[in-house]
Formats: structure tokens, sequence, C-alpha cells
């Protein structure tokens, strides 16, 4: 299966705690960390939520 990078380029301060959740549940805490996932519909539909947080790149 596909992996994807996602790197956190925004901060989660003064969003909704579920974007903040979701933020925590990929693996996000800090700007600029970069975390790798399976690129699974879960995962993807995460992404996709906090799309203008992120960062996503697909590895090949």
């Amino acid at each position: 299966m596909k992996k994807i990078r996602v790197t956190q380029i925004r901060s989660g301060i003064g969003r909704p705690l579920r974007q903040k959740r979701t933020l925590q549940a990929l693996g996000l805490r800090k700007i600029r960390q970069t975390v790798e996932h399976e690129a699974t519909p879960q995962i993807l539909g995460m992404v996709h939520k906090v799309i203008h947080l992120v960062e996503v790149e697909e590895e090949v």
C-alpha cells in the first residue's frame, strides 16, 4: 500500500477541538513535525479534515 508523509505547517491553536484531536490522532504535536502513514481511507479522511494545517507528500 502507498505511504504518505504528513507535515504540520500551521498551529492547532485557536482551532476547533475536533481539528486539534485529528492532529493528535495523526501523531502531530509540533509545527514542522513529520509522520508517515499508510494511505488508507481512514488516514486520508483525517488528512482531508485538516488539510489547511498540514502538507502531504506521496512516497514512491
